[in-house]
């Protein structure tokens, strides 16, 4: 088994909040003229030229870590700034700068022009995740230079900034189910002080950091990289933001696939429990995976039931009494719960999550406790990435659902015949926004694009995060001749990632031939 070093490094990808590797870029002096204060309309901004420079290491914002790699055959990564509106009702006004990375395309003669990526989250850097994911997309690079961005609120894309290093620590180790009204009111009041401080340290931007304010910014980068049309890979919550970006702007969607898809029709606590479900799954899958295995399953048990049991027996031991972790951090239930669900995002960390149950029952948190830290975007040195305040602001200033204390235990018997595993987790959860300082948006964004191209929808029966049922309903809701549905029967967190050659054949010939595949065609696990 790697080390717990190891093993932070190794999941940081699977989970679309988790960015703790690759690269970052220098503040200032990134593109040329002026700084955008005397721009007047969004037209204005659009005019804007971009300076790329070699990308330096990613900041604390980012996740840390060292620059990215050179590409194969030498070519570097190039980062760039651009200005934007802080409020588009109010482009005379300030401005803000969004950190962007690239790779330009091999075949200059054949390009068909940029391809911008959202990983997800809400709150993932994408300066920072596309050159540790890159060579996933090595085909696309052939025809487009791969291009993200850190949105609006995170990374280096003036960063909301809530509560410090030693704060999170207790913040994401407190019990965040509590079974009495003492512990409610210690879980309400740790939420308070969490929403007053980033209120107090980010709260001018904190109205302006949603998904609708994301879509402009990536219709002007869209105009400012000089293409015509929007080509766009949308992952997890990426296919929330390409949905909204589709319904402002459906004559400029170009190109586009959507993987691992949130569903839009869902509000906050639908979308909970859905994921609920959804982590249920691919905990039985696990189970399954393990029993099948035999003697060379390290976990007690012959059945899906009495892995399970075993592992709620272990989560209950953590409520009552911690466990060694790392250094002097000890393990809680509310982290193990989070390192689980951490480990389900791709097969490829079901050994791990094996290991650290077995370790865990045994009294060893380590393992758990690194899976936890990875989902929360903390490193080895005890700092944070702001991808947990990103998260909360962009979920807060999107959703407009505040479920008070009672409605939430009302539905909590709902959530745990869910999942008794991650039923309470998830159910408490919804009082995420309670306390926010911003009002939400939407209960559910509205994603109708008519007119629009063909968008490329898949979804994985399998994914914990995003429920396959998603799929479908992002296609319904696309509208008629515009979502086209592929299913990926297979385990993990998106599709394409995971290696399944005929996903990512008809992704490639539709993002690189324009060959639109047949709706409702089904690629199997292999």
């Amino acid at each position: 088994m790697p080390t717990t070093s190891a093993a932070v490094r190794a999941v940081a990808f699977a989970a679309s909040l988790t960015v703790l590797l690759a690269a970052g870029c220098s503040d200032g002096g990134s593109k040329d003229g002026d700084s955008g204060s005397d721009r007047s309309t969004v037209d204005d901004f659009a005019s804007q030229r971009l300076t790329w420079t070699a990308c330096p290491a990613p900041s604390e914002a980012e996740g840390g870590g060292p620059s990215p790699s050179p590409l194969p055959g030498g070519a570097t990564w190039q980062c760039s700034f651009m200005d934007v509106p802080l409020d588009y009702d109010k482009p005379d006004g300030e401005t803000i700068e969004l950190a962007l990375i690239r790779a330009q395309a091999i075949n200059q003669e054949e390009r068909i022009g940029s391809l911008i990526f959202n990983f997800g989250g809400p709150g993932g850097s994408g300066v920072a995740t596309l050159p540790s994911l890159a060579p996933d997309y090595a085909a696309l690079r052939s025809r487009y230079d791969l291009v993200s961005f850190d949105p609006r609120g995170v990374g280096r894309s003036v960063p909301v900034e809530c509560e410090d290093n030693r704060q999170l620590d207790v913040f994401y180790a407190q019990d965040a189910t509590p079974d009495d009204a003492a512990e409610e009111k210690a879980y309400t009041n740790s939420l308070k002080g969490y929403a007053n401080a980033c209120e107090e340290n980010s709260g001018s931007e904190l109205p302006h950091v949603g998904t609708v304010s994301a879509a402009r910014d990536m219709d002007l980068m869209r105009r400012v990289l000089g293409d015509g049309k929007l080509h766009y890979f949308g992952i997890s919550y990426g296919t929330e933001l390409g949905g909204v970006y589709a319904h402002l702007y459906p004559k400029s969607v170009g190109r586009a696939v959507f993987d691992a898809v949130v569903d839009p029709t869902k509000n906050a606590e639908q979308s909970s429990l859905g994921q609920t479900k959804g982590f249920q799954l691919a905990l039985t899958n696990f189970a399954e995976n393990c029993i099948a295995r035999g003697d060379e399953c390290l976990l007690p048990g012959t059945s899906v039931q009495e892995i399970q049991d075993g592992i709620v027996a272990l989560l209950r031991k953590l409520d009552e009494n911690p466990i060694a972790g790392i250094g002097d951090r000890k393990l809680t239930q509310t982290q193990a719960t989070n390192g689980i669900a951490q480990a389900l995002y791709s097969t490829e960390y079901w050994e791990l999550l094996e290991q650290g149950l077995d370790d865990a029952d045994g009294g060893d948190g380590a393992l758990l406790l690194a899976l936890s830290d990875a989902m929360n975007g903390r490193s080895d040195n005890g700092h944070y990435s702001n991808t947990g305040a990103a998260n909360a602001a962009i979920n807060c200033v999107d959703s407009k659902e505040r479920y008070s204390l009672e409605q939430t235990k009302e539905k909590l018997p709902e959530f745990r015949a869910a999942s008794p595993v991650f039923g309470d987790y998830l159910g408490w959860g919804m009082l995420g926004c309670t306390h926010w300082p911003v009002a939400g948006e939407w209960s559910s964004p509205d994603v109708s694009a008519p007119g629009a191209a063909p968008i490329v929808v898949i979804g994985n029966t399998g994914d914990p995060a995003t429920p396959y049922e998603g799929a479908r309903a992002m296609v319904e809701a696309l509208g008629e001749g515009v979502g086209v549905e592929l299913t990926y029967d297979g385990q993990g967190h998106g599709a394409y990632n995971s290696g399944n050659r005929c996903v990512q054949r008809a992704v490639d010939g539709y993002l690189l031939r324009g060959t639109v595949p047949a709706s409702g065609t089904v690629c199997k696990e292999t």
